[in-house]
This record gives structure tokens, sequence and C-alpha cells, in this order.
């Protein structure tokens, strides 16, 4: 066997191995693992893998977590968050990042209720998550310094409270309370906090 093929095939391996690695931990969550039943060990039996392999392609319970939430961020669209961006309209790019981030609760809502429930008794876990969250909470401070630049709302001295605001807004608590108690559809519950938003920032559309 060709030294460049047996690679190709050793990479190939490796790659399977690491989505059934991810997909095992996501079926463990998605079944209701116990506080104590989301470890290395139990994702390992899931998958039908040694422990040492886990180790081996994630290097540690955290590097799984993180390999979870990129595959999260993947299936659930978040690659569209970068179009908020570039929007030229503040509130324009405000009505996009809000409906990214409802289809990305939408996406893996069972998971989500999950990953928090843990995290009340995982720091590791509860930590990684607060890193990931503070990504958004820096995105709602661009969007807010350019529609206070342009509109006067909020005034720079309220740019942090109402940003703390609008990151409870957009949160996924806030987004499973009102579609779970609603009972509507994903872009309806985006609808709707866009509407609180816009009457958090004490602007409307002329």
């Amino acid at each position: 066997m060709p030294r460049s093929y047996r690679l190709g095939l050793r990479k190939t391996t490796a790659g399977e191995t690491r989505a059934r690695v991810i997909a095992a931990a996501r079926d463990l969550l998605a079944a209701g693992a116990a506080p104590g039943g989301f470890s290395i060990d139990a994702v390992a039996r899931a998958a039908d893998v040694a422990r040492m392999t886990v180790y081996y392609q994630f290097g540690s319970k955290a590097g799984l977590l993180q390999a979870l939430f990129d595959d999260l961020a993947a299936r659930g669209g978040m690659q569209e968050l970068a179009g908020a961006f570039q929007k030229a309209e503040p509130l324009d790019a405000l009505a996009e990042f809000i409906r990214v981030f409802c289809r990305f609760w939408a996406s893996d809502q069972v998971i989500f209720r999950r990953l928090r429930a843990l995290a009340v008794l995982d720091a590791e876990l509860e930590q990684l998550m607060t890193e990931r969250e503070a990504g958004a909470h820096e995105g709602l401070r661009v969007l807010l310094t350019r529609l206070a630049k342009t509109t006067g709302r909020p005034p720079m001295a309220e740019l942090e409270r109402t940003a703390a605001v609008l990151f409870t807004l957009t949160s996924f608590q806030t987004f499973d309370s009102l579609h779970t108690q609603l009972g509507v559809g994903t872009d309806e519950v985006a609808s709707l906090i866009y509407e609180l938003a816009d009457c958090a920032l004490g602007l409307r559309r002329r």
C-alpha cells in the first residue's frame, strides 16, 4: 500500500471517529444524560470507542465540549451571522442578528436545554458556555455602537446597560420561554424579540 494512500486512509478514519464521538455526545445529551452522566467514559461507551481514543481526538472534556459547540454552531447556521454585520442599516443588522440566533436556538432546542441544566452543576461546562456567549455580547456592543452613531440611541453612557438587556433578549432562555409558551414559529419569536429590542432602544422605524 503506497504511503500517501495509508496517510489518507488514517486521516479519513480519524475524521470518521471524531464525527462519531461528537454524534455520540450529542445523542447522549438529547437522551437526557444525568448531571454526572455526561463524561468522557459515557461518551466513549456511546460511540463504541476506547476512552483514550476520545482523549486522543479532543485532549480533554473541555476539548470535546468545544468540538460539540462548533458542531452545533455549524448545524444551526451560525455561519450566517457574519451577514448581519455586513448590512448597512444598523436596525437591519440587529434584526438579522436576532433572526440568526433564534434559528440557532431552534436547531437543537432540547440539547441546549440539557446543556443549560448540566452547566448548573458543572463548572467547566458553565465556564465554556460563558466564554462562547462573550462573543455574542461583543457583537451586540458593535451593533449598538453603530446604532448610537447614526441615531443617538442608545446614548453611549448607556451602551453597556442596553447591551446587557439585548443580550438577555437574544439568549436561549428567552427564546425557549417564548417559543414554548406562545407555541409560535421561530421567525415569529424572532419578530417579537425584535419588537422588545426596539422598545428597549426607544426607537421606531419611520
